[in-house]
């Protein structure tokens, strides 16, 4: 099957977990396509004017022409590193997240985990006298407030839950959340100031997450719904199912048997002749919903 086929079906079929990896991954493909195009027309303004469009400004004035930007900035990613560790901290955290809560708190922790660390970061950038001078130019990207909010909620829901660390042993998470926290947050405070800024506010989201959590109030209820709403309006009718009737004898089941056979037949010749790329959507479903019943 086509690559691009399979990554479609992995998507749909994976966790939310997963999902928000993906999107990490895909948006920095695209960005780093754009940086590469940027660099063969020697012309930088075009990696400038993409990553700015969907960078978060800590400017008020340019935030209300880009509102869009306080969602879009904690999926973005430029250098290498900077996404690899942030998807490893996702991962590894986000699956002990998911041994004690669900995948929608889950997404609704990294969003309001992400949205929290751009509020932290635009007001700092807008009263503390230190970045008065850099205010208007100042854009933050990355998944760190997000990923931060994750791993303090999970670090304070079960504190005494327990990660076996290469050369050290076995630790509890909430002393491994703290000392993230405190190496990425406030070490060389000065440099990337406006990203330990947004890692603060992604850690008090995570830390007043869990409390309320423990209290039975789910601070993210809020913002499940509103994705409810929007995969209600955007999501596609779906197909109507046909319900096959069982036959009635062994003959009408050979038949029907026999006659998705041979459908399977013509799709694999059409490969064989064509190629993958020959077969039109409903060959393809068919083809993948065949190999699914085989497995």
């Amino acid at each position: 099957m086509g690559i691009l086929y399979k990554l479609r079906h992995t998507y749909r079929k994976g966790s939310n977990l997963n999902k928000l990896i993906y999107i990490n991954i895909a948006v920095f493909i695209i960005v780093t396509a754009i940086s590469i195009l940027s660099f063969l027309l020697s012309n930088p303004s075009i990696t400038s004017k993409t990553v700015d469009l969907i960078a978060v400004p800590s400017s008020f004035d340019k935030l209300v022409l880009r509102p869009w930007s306080v969602i879009t900035y904690m999926f973005t990613h430029k250098d290498i590193w900077h996404i690899l560790f942030n998807m490893l901290w996702l991962y590894w955290f986000g699956m002990i997240f998911l041994e004690f809560l669900d995948q929608r708190k889950l997404v609704a922790v990294y969003l309001l985990g992400g949205l929290s660390g751009a509020l932290v970061y635009i007001l700092s950038f807008n009263v503390f006298p230190a970045f008065r001078e850099i205010v208007h130019e100042s854009v933050a990207i990355g998944a760190s407030a997000s990923v931060m909010a994750i791993v303090i909620a999970i670090a304070a829901y079960v504190p005494n839950y327990t990660i076996h660390l290469f050369l050290i042993g076995r630790v509890k998470i909430i002393y491994v959340a703290l000392v993230i926290f405190l190496l990425t947050s406030f070490v060389d405070f000065s440099v990337n100031s406006g990203g330990k800024l947004a890692h603060i506010g992604g850690a008090l989201f995570g830390y007043f997450y869990s409390v309320n959590l423990r209290k039975g109030r789910d601070a993210g209820r809020g913002i499940n719904r509103i994705i409810d709403f929007l995969t209600t309006i955007f999501k596609a009718p779906e197909k109507k199912k046909i319900i096959h009737k069982k036959p009635k004898t062994d003959y009408e089941y050979n038949r029907i048997k026999s006659e998705r056979q041979e459908k399977i037949n013509m799709i694999l010749d059409k490969i064989s002749k064509g190629g993958y790329d020959s077969l039109t959507k409903e060959e393809k479903d068919t083809l993948f919903s065949e190999s699914q019943k085989k497995n």
